[in-house]
């Protein structure tokens, strides 16, 4: 199984896809999401997102706040921008 993932900013969507993990910094400390991840939103920091593709490649971004939700499987990163 796999997570079905997208991250977008304000003026475009950034990536979107299949992973099977994805790792982020959030307000209350470091989140890794697999599958089947009970539902959660959280807050963004400053930091790096990292989407581990179904391929076995690793997409990095550099994304400057923003919120994290996950539910069904699904991943939503809306950031404020990406450096």
């Amino acid at each position: 199984m796999t997570l079905k993932v997208e991250l977008v900013s304000p003026t475009e969507r950034v990536w979107s896809g299949e992973a099977t993990s994805v790792s982020a910094r959030t307000v209350e400390g470091d989140i890794g999401v697999l599958t089947d991840h009970a539902p959660l939103f959280g807050v963004l920091v400053d930091g790096q997102v990292v989407i581990h593709g179904v391929n076995g490649d690793n997409k990095e971004f550099k994304v400057s706040g923003g919120f994290l939700s996950v539910s069904n499987n699904r991943v939503s990163i809306l950031t404020e921008s990406i450096n």
